[in-house]
């Protein structure tokens, strides 16, 4: 095979002895590593594809929690009771040298976490270089083996597409496929996205948990720690790395407790106002439509902001009126009547019960020309776009107008 110029010069330098500075960046990636395992209480460990860096701890909390069938179903639907057992869980996190994925970016740090009787165990491995990654993914494969139930935060869109690239790019063999993957990220957004400002895991952490991580490096920074560590720098910077990806998987665990314990028994797994719209969102989501309207109800009976009181208004009128109880679904719709896209839509839902199920046009024709003068308004006031000024107006004008002759109402009304 003939190979190009620039190939084959590259080819010639592979075959150089390594200079002088080399041969000092792998010294000091070796002596860095060494003092790397002193620092989290790691150790060096071998298998067949070479060795790396794994450090463990058993942690004194968080305590095992049976999870309940009712929590699971809400968090993961489709997920057989079998993957109640908390013995089959296993938590992961990883830390990458980038966020875009790709061939391009390294787990060069995976984090595990399992509960034992008589504690919480973290198991982190950590590749000092490149040439480690076979034998570090050889380790996690074995543990995705035993335990078929995996936990993450974003897992399902960042760090399982990521690890089964690098199982596809080391060749070392198939990735094992968990028997559920339970992403907490998900649930956590329909639980309390209205309510923080970000649902971040440290966030949830603080807000939620009301839990304070102390001293902690960002997120940011992390892969430029790892590759000053690559090129001879102290390891001191990557232990912080460590103790990072440890406090999420501890605040991983600890967020599944609390999803457990507030959905197990909907009705009385919370008193917080937030945390019960986000239950109501939740159980809507899946179906549960009676125990969701009663969840929006003691939402609204504790209190909520603003923007979330009239989502939970919304919600609860359009099950009401699914469930034919349009006596409380028309008091929902009438207090949110107002020039707002969702103020429009409860007039409209308003002049639909008056047309077709009361019988009477003349109150439904009165509530769409009320509404055309809210959009007016709204329009005036740049609240809503031309387009959607338009779709509205022709939509409005279009019910008065078939109202009108039913009800034989004068057309000055328009």
């Amino acid at each position: 095979m003939t190979y190009p110029t620039a190939d084959k010069l590259s080819r010639i330098a592979a075959l150089r002895p390594a200079s002088p500075r080399c041969l000092q960046a792998d010294t000091a990636r070796s002596s860095g590593s060494d003092q790397l395992c002193g620092l989290v209480g790691g150790e060096c460990v071998r298998n067949r594809f070479g060795e790396h860096v794994r450090a463990r701890r058993k942690l004194s909390r968080p305590k095992a929690e049976q999870m309940s069938g009712e929590a699971l179903h809400l968090i993961a639907p489709g997920s057989g009771d079998a993957f109640c057992d908390w013995s089959k869980w296993l938590f992961l996190d990883t830390e990458t040298t980038g966020l875009a994925g790709g061939t391009g970016t390294y787990a060069f740090l995976i984090g595990l976490a399992w509960w034992e009787i008589d504690g919480f165990v973290v198991e982190q491995h950590f590749m000092g270089e490149h040439s480690q990654e076979p034998s570090l993914l050889l380790d996690v494969a074995q543990h995705l083996e035993n335990r078929p139930v995996l936990v993450t935060f974003n897992g399902k869109s960042f760090d399982w597409p990521l690890l089964q690239t690098r199982f596809q790019m080391t060749r070392i063999g198939r990735i094992p496929e968990p028997g559920a993957h339970l992403d907490l990220l998900h649930p956590a957004r329909r639980l309390w996205k209205l309510n923080l400002p970000s649902v971040a895991l440290a966030q949830l952490e603080q807000h939620v948990l009301q839990l304070d991580r102390g001293p902690d490096i960002p997120s940011s920074t992390i892969p430029q720690l790892f590759f000053d560590f690559l090129r001879g720098g102290p390891p001191a910077p990557v232990a912080q790395i460590f103790h990072h990806n440890q406090m999420d998987l501890s605040g991983l665990a600890l967020l599944a407790q609390h999803m457990n314990r507030i959905l197990r028994d909907p009705e009385n797994g919370s008193s917080h106002a937030g945390e019960l719209f986000g239950i109501s969102r939740l159980l809507q989501l899946r179906g549960n439509d009676a125990l969701a309207g009663r969840m929006y109800q003691k939402a609204l009976d504790t209190g909520l902001p603003e923007a979330a009181e009239q989502t939970a208004r919304r919600e609860l009128a359009l099950l009401s009126k699914r469930a034919k109880n349009y006596e409380l679904s028309n008091a929902l719709w009438g207090k949110l009547l107002d020039s707002s896209a969702g103020g429009l839509r409860a007039y409209e839902e308003l002049a639909i019960y008056y047309e077709h199920r009361a019988n009477r046009p003349e109150k439904a024709a009165e509530l769409a020309h009320e509404a055309l003068i809210r959009l007016q308004q709204a329009f005036h006031d740049g609240r809503i776009s031309v387009s959607q000024y338009r779709l509205w107006n022709e939509n409005l004008h279009h019910r008065l107008t078939r109202l009108n002759a039913k009800a034989a109402v004068p057309h000055g009304l328009v």
